[in-house]
């Protein structure tokens, strides 16, 4: 685990500068904990345009692949988007699968939601399946749900140092910090989570000091609204913007 003081450069900030946000028309729904409340429920139906029962889900759980011990909180995520009624859950776990495979799968779906879990374990697995460069497209019709990793893949940079200050994200084969770049700024997940014990405003205002970029904390009744790249924040818990 590094030293907080040692996370941010100014080559890690300029190179982040660099990175190309993807100007597409999607709709996205980033949350800390997943569909953990009517709020962030709601949103989702909102962003659908029709009831949950019409719409088939596609859960990526790949990020949680690699996590060790007790996914009780996956069971939790699971059972939050069962209770919401949709007329399928499909598992589609893209380190799984033979590409043939998954992607059919993938087309059939409405909305994807992509697990939480290790943030560089699930942007390497996009990248090495070959889902990173058909999603841009695949969102022009789909929406695309992230929890905690998931979520923070969209975003323009990983932050793969901070994530391992944070969240104990070990940096696994995938070492960029390029993310997706669907948005055009950072999320930090599980504010004030018992769990993550470093992710503290303390310890945000310290990084914000140090990293003129962007972030949201977000506790795990909090998500970020996005469509057509404009966005707003829904929230029955705790959040705060940085710079």
């Amino acid at each position: 685990m590094r030293k907080l003081e040692k996370l941010f450069s100014f080559d890690t900030f300029a190179r982040r500068a660099m990175i190309k946000v993807n100007k597409i028309s999607m709709k996205l729904l980033l949350t800390s904990a997943g569909l953990s409340n009517k709020s962030i429920s709601n949103a989702l139906l909102e962003l659908a345009g029709k009831p949950f029962s019409e719409l088939h889900l596609a859960v990526i759980p790949t990020a949680a692949n690699i996590e060790p011990g007790d996914k009780d909180w996956l069971i939790d995520d699971l059972v939050n988007c069962k209770n919401l009624g949709f007329k399928s859950i499909d598992i589609v776990d893209i380190s799984a699968l033979p590409k043939n495979i998954w992607l059919p799968r993938l087309q059939t779906a409405d909305i994807f939601l992509f697990e939480g879990g290790n943030v560089s374990h699930l942007m390497g697995w996009m990248e090495k399946s070959g889902l990173k460069e058909l999603l841009p497209e695949m969102l022009k019709t789909k929406i695309y749900v992230g929890i905690s990793a998931g979520s923070m893949i969209a975003c323009q940079s990983l932050d793969l140092n901070a994530a391992d200050f944070l969240y104990s994200d070990e940096i696994g084969e995938y070492d960029k910090d390029d993310g997706l770049g669907y948005v055009d700024l950072l999320i930090r997940p599980h504010l004030n989570n018992s769990f993550f014990p470093n992710v503290t405003l303390e310890n945000l205002e310290k990084m914000a000091k140090e990293n003129p970029a962007t972030f949201y904390a977000l506790d795990d009744n909090s998500a970020i609204k996005v469509v057509d790249g404009g966005f707003s924040v829904i929230s029955e818990g705790e959040w705060k913007k940085f710079n």
